[in-house]
């Protein structure tokens, strides 16, 4: 049987090739697919050439097991029918509606452990989101929102618009948000940020500060002492832009004892940090957070298997269908890339479609 793959021939170039697939093994299953989506920040920094070509692509998946050298096969997110099963696999698997963690392609042979089964209530472009949204819930671990905290996410692309959509529900006093583009800014509000703001807009420090204050107590004209006066910077920031310059203005919006919460990744792009006085004095604290690995600290209670659940639960309470600007047949997989390097002012999510 053949395939339609999408591959990755050099920066800017993408082709759709035909590709064999095997019969499933013992333990396989073969999946005919539904639809895809395009990681906007990982994908981006593929096509743009923009990644070390000697890094593993991903060490903790089977079918992402090679680096990034020309040409080569991406993508994380196929939803999916079990189509024919292995020899010691259930019968049962046949006609399952999945989500596997593999290249974008029409038809594929997986491990039966490498796939997890979507909810009947679930669609299949809305299970497509499931790697964004356990990103964005380790994103979330990794930050430990507090009660009463002021946070800043800076980019809002599906994963800062997920990790949005998720701090929204914890008991943060305030949540700014910071993009380039008005559609995104528009959807952060609409997902829960207090405000959004342009980088060069308003201060995102001064708007962390302009929710309603509580009533004054009894006998208390403001009902603050100068002793209760909030810090002026955030407590928790998030830099998800994929922009290195931004984890400059993340540090600088985050306070005394803060958190900056690195979920971008750069690729050969390189970030200029100012660690100046005040970074020092003020004991920010930088968290590298990558979805590949639980944070050693939170290995005792928290496995890769209990996260994945987390994500399915909240994945089915997000509008993930408000995120999904274009739909791609793979045929045409290089517009889709064109579209999202081209045009970041009108993409959010790009789905492939079979």
């Amino acid at each position: 049987m053949a395939a339609q793959s999408v591959y990755f021939t050099g920066p800017r170039e993408v082709d759709v090739r035909e590709t064999a697939v095997p019969d499933p093994g013992p333990d396989e299953l073969e999946v005919t697919a539904t639809v895809s989506a395009i990681s906007p920040g990982t994908e981006l920094l593929l096509y743009r050439g923009e990644m070390d070509p000697e890094i593993a692509a991903d060490e903790t998946l089977e079918a992402l097991s090679g680096s990034f050298s020309y040409p080569f096969p991406y993508g994380y997110a196929v939803v999916g029918t079990v189509t024919a099963v292995g020899a010691a696999v259930d019968p049962a698997w046949r006609g399952e509606t999945v989500l596997a963690f593999h290249p974008h392609a029409s038809e594929f042979v997986v491990g039966v452990d490498e796939v997890s089964v979507v909810p009947a209530d679930v669609p299949p472009a809305a299970a497509a989101f499931l790697p964004n949204v356990e990103t964005a819930v380790n994103l979330v671990l990794d930050g430990g929102p507090r009660i009463g905290e002021r946070a800043v996410v800076f980019g809002q692309g599906v994963v800062g618009l997920l990790t949005t959509a998720l701090l929204a529900e914890t008991p943060l006093s305030s949540l700014v948000t910071v993009d380039c583009y008005e559609e995104r800014r528009r959807l952060s509000a609409a997902f829960g940020a207090d405000r959004s703001l342009e980088p060069d807009g308003t201060d995102p420090i001064a708007a962390l500060h302009e929710r309603p204050t509580a009533p004054a107590r009894p006998g208390s004209p403001s009902g603050r002492t100068d002793g209760d006066q909030p810090p002026r910077r955030a407590d928790l920031t998030y830099e998800l832009s994929g922009n290195p310059a931004a984890l400059d203005a993340a540090v600088d919006a985050t306070g005394y004892g803060g958190r900056v919460v690195v979920g971008s990744w750069y690729g050969t792009k390189t970030a200029e940090l100012s660690l100046d006085g005040r970074f020092h004095r003020s004991r920010i604290r930088l968290i590298s957070s990558q979805v590949s690995t639980i944070a050693p600290e939170r290995r005792g209670r928290w496995t890769v298997a209990r996260r994945l659940a987390t994500a399915w639960r909240r994945l089915e309470g997000l509008e993930t269908d408000r995120l999904v600007t274009h739909r791609v047949p793979i045929a045409d997989a290089p517009k889709a890339y064109e579209l999202l390097d081209e045009r970041p002012d009108e993409t959010v999510q790009v789905l492939l479609t079979y």
